[in-house]
């Protein structure tokens, strides 16, 4: 299997971008349940703009993260770019039998999410210099963190139905599981962990325009009588988010006991439901 993702920088500190752009190319492996093995560096830098130290540092934060997944960076290639982008194309591999889809979900299968929401709007305001340091810790803690470990319980437990959090928001991925797989789901949003003082920035008009995209897609496809804000939170466009599973009933909570020490914010957040025409999201 193989996968690419580059994008241009989402926090100020070159060597924490690096990080975070590794953990997300690695993403789309884990969501399949399968295992990375080789990567190639995809630069784009603005060389008359930015000096390579920077450069030396967002790679080194990409070795760093790629080497703690055991990844070997095989090469890679490098374009002189308006605009400084950085990511990886990543091969990995997966058992035929063993390959996790998102066309899989069954009515009464209960929905799991392992990280929280809120990283798109926190990048925002760090962009903006409206982010407290504690919230770009917690945004960089939670953008940093490998998919691994929790896509390799998911193996285990057997869930066949999963993707990750990523660009779409919550809603948008949620949705391509429900079309797949013929099914809808209620979420239930008091229980969707977000990150702290997401929804005050929300309110203050911090909101990225990716994430604006993604709430006016969802609108044929969402029935809430939730507040805007809340609304605004599960289309926020994630930048290495969480994975997101179809779990049955039976094994939830077992898969929870092994999620709790390697992704602590997972946790139940709805269930899928039969579709009576056009799959839709509910959210209570």
């Amino acid at each position: 299997m193989q996968t690419v993702d580059f994008f241009t920088p989402v926090v100020d500190a070159p060597y924490d971008w690096g990080r975070i752009a590794a953990a997300n190319a690695l993403s789309d492996i884990y969501a399949m349940g399968g295992r990375p093995l080789t990567a190639l560096q995809l630069v784009g830098w603005p060389r008359s703009k930015l000096p390579f130290e920077a450069l030396s540092e967002v790679m080194a934060g990409g070795a760093d993260v790629m080497a703690i997944a055991e990844v070997t960076i095989a090469g890679g290639h490098s374009v002189e770019n308006e605009a400084p982008v950085y990511g990886f194309a990543v091969t990995g591999t997966v058992s035929p039998a063993g390959v996790v889809t998102n066309g899989t979900a069954r009515p009464g299968d209960l929905i799991v999410l392992t990280k929280p929401l809120g990283t798109g709007v926190a990048a925002s305001a760090l962009k903006a210099g409206l982010a407290d340091p504690a919230l770009r810790d917690a945004a960089v803690g939670t953008m940093v963190a490998l998919n691994g470990p929790a896509s390799a319980v998911m193996v285990e437990a057997g869930v066949t139905c999963a993707t990750d959090v990523t660009g779409y928001g919550l809603v948008g991925h949620l949705r391509e599981i429900t079309t797949a797989s013929g099914v809808s789901a209620r979420l239930d949003m008091d229980a969707v962990p977000v990150m702290a003082g997401i929804a005050d920035l929300i309110e203050a008009g911090v909101y990225p325009g990716g994430s604006r995209r993604n709430l006016e897609s969802a609108r044929t496809s969402l029935r809430t009588f939730r507040s805007r804000t809340e609304q605004k939170i599960l289309a926020d466009a994630q930048t290495s988010g969480g994975l997101l599973m179809a779990v049955p009933r039976r094994r939830s909570a077992r898969l929870l006991e092994k999620l709790r020490p390697v992704a602590p914010a997972a946790t139940v957040i709805g269930e899928f439901m039969p579709a009576a025409g056009d799959p839709l999201i509910e959210v209570v």
